[in-house]
């Protein structure tokens, strides 16, 4: 069985006190921002059932974002948009967005547990743990933050642009969504530099 506070124990036998997790969500879309979070958790009653949030279902997800954010000591949000995303590319927009919520946290961290990334231009150090979000409390914490965030902000987005579908895949390249981008061409969301092979070739 994993032991998903081995991590964080043992930053906390190290010296560390405002021990951090962060995780993106949002870098494989065809629309939308890349989202991340960074949480602090109180760590006095541990919050059953978090995982990688690609693992727990969306009812699941939702219930735990109440009891996560209650018992965050604190917590911040990064978002870089589609069109950042189109200037950098996706790597580094996602750099840009980790860097962000830090930037966004009342409380600063001592240290930053991160799924698989190790290098941000942020005063912290950071640690990467491959597969992070499955095997830190604190990693997958921020990867239910992260992922709440994003999809809230695409259904909000499928208000505005009902024909794409985006409160049911996200912004994904799902068949649905690949359909709806074919008949009606992008939309102010769609990341151009993800879409070019689609939609020109749709088009020539």
């Amino acid at each position: 069985m994993i032991d998903k506070l081995f991590y964080e124990n043992k930053y906390k036998l190290l010296g560390y006190s405002a021990i951090a997790g962060m995780d993106e969500v949002g870098r494989g879309p065809l629309a939308g921002p890349v989202v991340a979070a960074c949480v602090i958790l109180n760590f006095d009653d541990i919050i059953d059932g978090i995982d990688d949030s690609k693992k727990v279902s969306a009812k699941k997800r939702e219930s735990l974002l109440v009891e996560i954010l209650a018992q965050s000591v604190s917590y911040g949000i990064g978002i870089v948009d589609e069109k950042i995303i189109d200037e950098i590319n996706i790597l580094q927009a996602t750099y840009l967005a980790m860097e962000k919520a830090v930037q966004d946290m009342k409380v600063q961290p001592d240290i930053v547990l991160c799924d698989a990334v190790k290098t941000l231009k942020i005063e912290q150090e950071v640690v990467g743990i491959t597969k992070g979000d499955s095997l830190s409390y604190l990693i997958g914490a921020a990867s239910i933050i992260a992922k709440q965030k994003r999809d809230h902000m695409m259904i909000e987005y499928a208000i505005t642009y009902p024909e794409y579908g985006f409160e049911q895949h996200k912004g994904y390249g799902t068949k649905q969504h690949r359909q709806a981008l074919l008949t009606h061409g992008p939309c102010a969301i769609h990341r151009r530099s993800f879409i070019k092979k689609i939609w020109t070739v749709s088009n020539e």
